[in-house]
């Protein structure tokens, strides 16, 4: 039997700084492997996510030269947690001013569970500017993709965290949470927005792991993390990432002519494999991999070692 794959081993960035992208807002960015070499972009999970040291560890180093980043409002990116001129389209356009930073005509794009909604929003509105797309736990922010995780459908598979979730929003406005959570995390009061980003941070952390898993949830309990990623994610979900319904999905044609992967877990409790699987058929020509006893997160074993064999393989295509 093949051994799966893993994360290549921790790496420094060579390279570093912040990018002034307009609108008070700058934008920190890291490049990782070996200069010249094909070069990739990776997009975080969140919105609001930010980046960690395991993210610039899915790519050979020896044959990649990545760019990664944290998008508007998180991470090392200012101003902290700030919700004005951040939407999909400024990280579009965000996409585009590093890559030319970087020097690169085209890159692969390499994203997972928001970030594979950043790559196709980015490849669809630029697809001469990608080699190669590398996609993970697929969410593409259709309206039911938002009731199932923050109204009703997941709350079935675990009452006792949803009922933590909704005990901090009276029941007058449960029909709603979204809103209700969207009052209380631009509310004025600092202490108000800290309890309401604690609830919506934990929901998450607590829900994307097939099991329990506290290297991956203690990292949505602290405060600053979980102020920044509440804010955000709830500020582009109340929004609908502004983009039309079904957008993305529509939109899948323009994909066409660029090779990608879509890796997907079968019990994905934060993204169900319908969205994944409406995206293969909108997009045949893609490689799609449901990985079988697997949920949602990057580092499952199964999932990581479909993204490295891609990544692995990707990094013989030209990219001159």
């Amino acid at each position: 039997m093949t051994a799966l794959r893993t994360f290549y081993p921790e790496i420094e960035p060579y390279a570093s700084g912040h990018l002034d992208v307009g609108d008070g807002h700058a934008v920190y960015w890291e490049r990782v492997g070996t200069p010249g070499a094909k070069p990739a972009v990776f997009l975080h999970g969140g919105p609001g996510g930010g980046l960690a040291p395991s993210h610039r560890c899915v790519f050979d180093p020896a044959r990649y030269d990545v760019l990664l980043f944290d998008q508007r409002g998180c991470g090392r990116s200012t101003p902290f947690a700030g919700l004005a001129h951040n939407t999909t389209w400024d990280l579009v356009g965000d996409i585009e001013r590093l890559r030319e930073l970087a020097g690169v005509d085209k890159w692969l794009v390499f994203g997972g569970s928001w970030g594979s909604t950043l790559a196709l929003a980015y490849a669809e509105r630029h697809p001469e500017r990608v080699t190669e797309l590398v996609l993970r736990g697929i969410f593409t922010l259709r309206r039911w993709e938002l009731q199932w995780y923050y109204q009703h459908g997941a709350s079935l598979l675990f009452p006792d965290k949803w009922e933590r979730f909704i005990a901090p929003i009276p029941e007058s406005e449960r029909s709603n949470l979204m809103a209700a959570y969207r009052r209380r995390l631009v509310s004025e009061d600092r202490a108000t927005r800290v309890a309401a980003a604690r609830e919506w941070s934990r929901w998450e952390g607590e829900t994307i792991t097939l099991l329990p898993d506290p290297a991956v949830s203690n990292a949505f309990y602290d405060e600053d993390y979980a102020l920044a990623f509440a804010r955000i994610e709830n500020h582009y979900f109340v929004h609908a990432g502004w983009l039309d319904e079904g957008q993305l999905i529509r939109d899948a044609a323009r994909l066409r002519d660029i090779p990608g992967v879509i890796v997907q877990g079968r019990y994905d409790i934060a993204c169900p494999p319908q969205t994944a699987w409406d995206l293969h058929r909108a997009w045949p020509e893609a490689e799609f991999i449901m990985v079988e006893g697997q949920g949602h997160v990057q580092s499952q074993p199964g999932i990581l070692h479909h993204l490295i064999e891609a990544t692995d393989r990707f990094a013989g295509s030209a990219f001159v």
